[in-house]
């Protein structure tokens, strides 16, 4: 729980929280462009050069349970400091690296020292207000959580092209020194010591079924899924994990998660649809800078600043959710959120390759309207009914549930993008029939399929197409698989009326 001193300093708090957690969020996608230059200058594989992305996702992956009974042992306070810490020397030793060995070691030093940054970071700030002000404190906390992977991009991309790759790391001591010297001279000491005894088999199990479940999905599109020995022996791996985490759970005396986590049904729903939500609309962040930069010829900055009216949006929403949380309800909120969601994708799924970048950015900015108006009414009513005291371990496992969901979205659309595209590449190739004179006379002299030249420029061509087909056909699944999350909203209740203030401030 805050303290006096908290609640009084908790303005310059949240915003050391809201940098400690800009930086964490920034980091996941702000080395995606730079991963062809990092390629080069470390001399990497293409099948090696992602693992800078992928130990970076299981460290975190791993670390994310562990983190809050950590901060009981050792105080939140300390914990944010060492993470922060340990987040920043792994940046700074990331922009150092000189071989794939190296950068690889401190990205999963990076992963597990800022996993406990995001989930830690909103239990404090929603111990530091009271409920009436949570839907006006998450929509600012949530402005870090969705701008980082937005600007991330284009961040990225302007300082590799304009410094070079090694500051997409480096723009971390700055960000990390605000945030640690805003912990330590604003924030409570917390002594710690109320940790429960450490489920050593419950943590175990979890860790085993996370990060074989976040290995399984990053390595099957390359391995071809279900044909790959590798790809099996993971699954069954996660599934073993899953098995022994869930019976320990319910049987142990003290599981590593409190079970009283289970009976909330705002909790338990909020973070099932948190699991959706990541499935369905982080993963079409991941789809866009694919389609602008493999199939319309941008470069990283051009589809960074193309990606930019999604974060515009995104900010609108924020602005504008407190005083929609309390006109119309947080339900009904969350409800508008998902349907502007919805809309964006559906319109999505009529891109075509001849356009300009014009309808990627209203549709970007819709989305962002939607995601925003999500966000924070779902923390709302997520923590609404929740005990003080059970608030560090439902962050942990809200911010599981939506990066599981993000990871298995990615994996899932990019295997529906794959099988849409040679399908629809399929269909296109038997309606080109070069002996057909009404097909020869159709297509341009440079696409003439009776010449070698002309064959594969036609075979490209249509490669193109199949893709556009495909990219669109996922993103209208998308928007069907966004109306189907409108009914686990009816589970969550409504929270109750809060009275004018019960926090305690110092004189």
């Amino acid at each position: 729980m805050a303290t006096a001193q908290d609640i009084k300093n908790r303005i310059p708090i949240t915003g050391a929280l809201m940098l400690a957690t800009l930086m964490n969020t920034l980091d996941s996608t702000i080395a995606n462009v730079a991963l062809p230059h990092i390629q080069g200058s470390v001399s990497a594989a293409q099948d090696q050069i992602t693992w800078v992305l992928t130990s970076y996702i299981i460290a975190t992956a791993i670390m994310t349970p562990l983190s809050g009974w950590l901060s009981q042992r050792i105080g939140r306070k300390r914990m944010f400091q060492f993470s922060i810490v340990g987040f920043t020397v792994a940046s700074m030793l990331c922009g150092m690296a000189t071989s794939l060995p190296e950068i690889v070691i401190y990205r999963l030093l990076q992963g597990m020292a800022g996993a406990s940054l995001m989930p830690l970071s909103q239990a404090v700030m929603l111990d530091l207000y009271p409920q009436r002000l949570i839907p006006r404190v998450m929509s600012l906390w949530s402005a870090a959580v969705i701008l980082g992977p937005v600007i991330g991009p284009t961040l990225g991309g302007w300082l590799t092209e304009t410094l070079n790759w090694r500051w997409v790391f480096y723009i971390n001591l700055p960000i990390g020194i605000l945030a640690f010297l805003g912990i330590q001279t604003f924030m409570a000491d917390d002594a710690g010591g109320r940790q429960r005894p450490f489920d050593f088999l419950g943590f175990s199990s979890l860790a085993i079924f996370v990060a074989s479940f976040q290995l399984m999905l990053d390595r099957g599109p390359g391995l071809d899924w279900l044909d790959s020995r590798e790809i099996l022996i993971e699954g069954a791996i996660m599934l073993a994990g899953l098995y022994v985490f869930l019976t320990h759970s319910v049987t142990t005396k003290n599981p590593f998660f409190h079970r009283d986590l289970a009976r909330d049904t705002n909790f338990v729903g909020s973070a099932v649809f948190g699991f959706f939500v990541g499935i369905i609309l982080f993963s079409s962040s991941a789809l866009l800078p694919l389609l602008m930069q493999n199939l319309m010829g941008y470069s990283a900055l051009q589809s960074g600043w193309a990606s930019m009216p999604r974060g515009v949006g995104s900010l609108i929403a924020f602005l504008a959710v407190p005083f929609l949380v309390s006109w119309l309800g947080a339900r009904q909120v969350l409800t508008f959120g998902v349907l502007i969601s919805a809309y964006a994708l559906w319109d999505m799924s009529h891109f075509d390759l001849s356009m300009t970048d014009g309808p990627i950015k209203v549709t970007g900015f819709i989305q962002g309207l939607g995601t925003g108006l999500m966000f924070a009414p779902l923390s709302t009513l997520g923590y609404a009914t929740l005990a003080p005291a059970l608030r560090t371990e439902g962050t942990i496992i809200a911010t599981m549930s939506r990066t599981l969901g993000s990871s298995v979205g990615i994996s899932v659309i990019q295997a529906l993008l794959t099988n849409n595209s040679a399908l629809a590449h399929a269909r296109l190739t038997e309606r080109i029939v070069p002996a057909d004179p009404s097909v020869s006379s159709a297509l341009p002299s440079m696409l003439d399929p009776s010449t070698s030249l002309g064959l594969q420029m036609l075979n490209a061509e249509v490669t193109r197409q199949g893709a556009m087909v495909g990219y669109n056909n996922v993103f209208g699944w998308m928007a069907v698989g966004a109306l189907l999350m409108l009914p686990m909203i009816l589970i969550m209740k409504t929270p109750p009326p809060q009275k004018a203030d019960h926090e305690v401030v110092p004189d």
